[in-house]
């Protein structure tokens, strides 16, 4: 298989997250390394729908280690969507001599992935990028610890000025349907109470959680909310039926939005990204498509597409009974 794949295209798809860039920079590396050429594909599907290629060489990539977003930039694609447009994708590669692809991105970008190669039986591997940490058959998604880092000193400084003026913040951080960013940053920051797509905990669990706050002093809360829980319509319908009951609590929200995908990864992300980078041109090589590359228990495993999006993650339950200790 190695004296096959001559030429490697790479792209990101998909939301950005911290560390996509160190994971491009390592599988140029890795391709200059095996002696196989490197494509970038720019915008995503989209980009490969139009052709949109640069040839990227070990010093294509030289000092974007540390920096966030992805220089091959993202883009969302309807005609990507379509059996004619991933015919033009595959023309394009085709056309192009490419022989693989490593694909960088979350569920969306590994559903793409999956009907590219079925329809045209182009090799393709997988690395997860996704700041929401969703995907099954990794322990860690890239970017998904420097969002943590960032969330948990968003709310450190929030907690400073709800101290000051004895407020309770409810601060909503990403996670439509995961809630790792908003349990990790919620015990990591110690939030009172932590809202989460996988646990209907119930409004009223909740507000017998402020209440006995409330009575043993604490003049001031935090409540992380995970976006995709849904104790009410949003943030702000929940903020003001708190208020309705506890007429006590001067009470402020906080959505965090965007900020969360931005930034300098981390040391952790670097590492992941520089890893997984490694192990989908390896995986490439030795012959192995349509396949995620992760990591599990520090070893870069593989993981069917299927499996890696629509397998469960199970809840950290211990995580949950940590906050219940500690918030005491």
């Amino acid at each position: 298989m190695l004296e096959k794949i001559k030429k490697i295209g790479v792209l990101t798809s998909g939301g950005d997250a911290p560390g996509m860039n160190a994971a491009i920079r390592a599988v140029v590396r890795s391709c200059s390394y095996f002696d196989v050429e490197c494509v970038g594909i720019y915008r995503g599907y989209q980009g490969l729908i139009e052709g949109d290629f640069e040839v990227l060489t070990a010093r294509s990539v030289r000092n974007i280690i540390n920096k966030g977003g992805t220089f091959l930039k993202s883009a969302r694609s309807k005609e990507f969507r379509t059996v004619e447009g991933r015919a033009k994708a595959f023309q394009k590669l085709k056309d192009a001599g490419i022989d693989a692809l490593v694909v960088i991105g979350g569920d969306g970008t590994f559903t793409g992935a999956i009907y590219l190669e079925d329809e045209h039986g182009i090799p393709i591997v997988g690395i997860p990028g996704t700041i929401d940490n969703d995907i099954n058959g990794t322990d860690y998604t890239i970017g998904y610890d420097t969002a943590l880092n960032t969330v948990v000193d968003a709310i450190d400084k929030i907690r400073d000025t709800a101290s000051s003026h004895d407020r309770l913040f409810l601060v909503e951080v990403m996670g439509r349907d995961a809630g790792d960013i908003a349990l990790n940053a919620g015990v990591g920051a110690g939030a009172e109470e932590i809202l989460i797509p996988e646990e209907d905990m119930g409004v009223e669990r909740m507000m017998e959680s402020l209440e006995k706050s409330r009575k043993t002093g604490k003049t001031s809360s935090i409540i992380v909310v995970a976006e995709g829980e849904k104790s009410g319509k949003n943030i702000f319908e929940l903020a003001e039926y708190i208020g309705e009951k506890m007429v006590d609590y001067d009470i402020r929200v906080s959505v965090l939005g965007h900020i969360q995908r931005g930034g300098a990864p981390s040391c952790y992300d670097r590492v992941l990204a520089s890893k997984l980078g490694v192990g989908a041109v390896e995986a490439v090589l030795r012959g192995e498509s349509g396949v995620m590359v992760g990591i599990t228990n520090k070893i870069v495993t593989s993981v069917d597409f299927n499996t890696a999006i629509k397998g469960t993650r199970p809840l950290d339950k211990e995580l949950r009974r940590v906050l219940t200790i500690t918030t005491v």
